[in-house]
């Protein structure tokens, strides 16, 4: 018999972080589908129609047990919050709502209410002074106890995005499994000192979302056009594209099909096999778009290329 503690079947995700939302959102599912198979279904409170709305939240005639993300309830119509309200006082055995809400817009009254129905997460952005203390959790999610001289120095070379904190904290504690110092985190940074537009795109696919995006910060600072950097992603994102899902095991052979050296198609295939075929989709037509950019038809070049590589290395992850 399970130890575990049933799961609320009403979660008020309150906060205008999407990280942090997002994260929340996801690790509630996974504890659920731990306990019951489930179905989930996603939709935007104020897009949902009345009649769609009833029928999400009406019971199952098979007892199908389900997670109905409600988001951006800030936004949702006055019929729409009035049925989700309904539908959390008295909700459905077997149904498990997921109200997300940013704590403003056309629905902030709702909250008080929301809050005396629902287990409360909340999510809000948070202060600077509250950084270090959430990049310590971080850590110690991670089995890691750190100093305050870690964490300063971390946020001295990530910056104050909590989604990029989170990938360079999950990348150092693997990278080092003897433990993590101040001079461990300003060696992962010093090493991005002079990065080729190749080394990002390698960074880029393998999904190092935090060194990624140093990197071409750094590259940037140096003078690096982005129309070099775009045009290496780019090459990058192509060879995965090209190498996905191919079970060959003759690099030699491929390689002469492909044009591409034996060690660059060993070296890529095995990168692009921890790839989804929608992931690689993804992010060709996202190189399209970033050429467009680049090239002047799109605003910021610096800003597009940035952009483009935390995408596709949170694609790659």
């Amino acid at each position: 018999m399970s130890n575990k503690q049933p799961i609320a079947p009403v979660h008020l995700i309150l906060g205008d972080d999407e990280f942090l939302r997002e994260r929340v959102r996801l690790q509630l599912t996974s504890e659920i589908r731990e306990q019951a198979e489930v179905t989930v279904s996603r939709v935007k409170a104020g897009e949902v129609t009345q009649s769609e709305l009833l029928e999400l939240l009406s019971p199952s005639l098979f007892a199908e047990r389900r997670v109905i993300v409600l988001e951006h309830f800030e936004d949702a119509g006055k019929e729409p919050a009035t049925l989700i309200a309904e539908a959390a006082r008295e909700p459905i055995e077997g149904m498990y709502l997921l109200i997300c809400h940013a704590g403003g817009g056309r629905q902030k009254s709702m909250v008080p209410k929301l809050k005396k129905l629902a287990q409360v997460h909340e999510v809000f952005k948070l202060k600077a002074n509250e950084r270090p203390g959430w990049v310590t959790a971080e850590f110690r999610s991670h089995g890691v106890n750190t100093t305050p001289d870690v964490i300063h120095a971390l946020l001295d070379g990530v910056g104050s995005d909590l989604r990029e904190l989170a990938s360079a904290v999950s990348q150092l504690v693997a990278d080092n499994p003897d433990g993590i110092d101040a001079s461990t985190v300003r060696k992962f940074y010093d090493g991005i000192a002079e990065v080729s537009g190749f080394d990002i795109a390698d960074l880029a696919v393998s999904g190092q979302t935090a060194r990624a995006v140093a990197s071409t910060r750094r590259a940037l600072q140096l003078g690096t056009s982005p129309v070099a950097l775009a045009t290496a992603l780019s090459m990058k994102v192509g060879a995965i594209a090209r190498l996905y899902g191919s079970l060959r095991v003759n690099s030699r052979e491929l390689a002469g099909e492909l044009g591409m050296a034996p060690f660059i198609v060993e070296k890529t295939s095995k990168v692009a096999r921890k790839w989804s075929g929608d992931a690689v989709s993804k992010a060709v037509i996202l190189m399209a778009d970033l050429d467009a950019s680049v090239k002047g038809q799109g605003g910021d070049a610096e800003f597009a290329i940035e952009d483009a590589v935390r995408k596709v290395a949170q694609l790659a992850g």
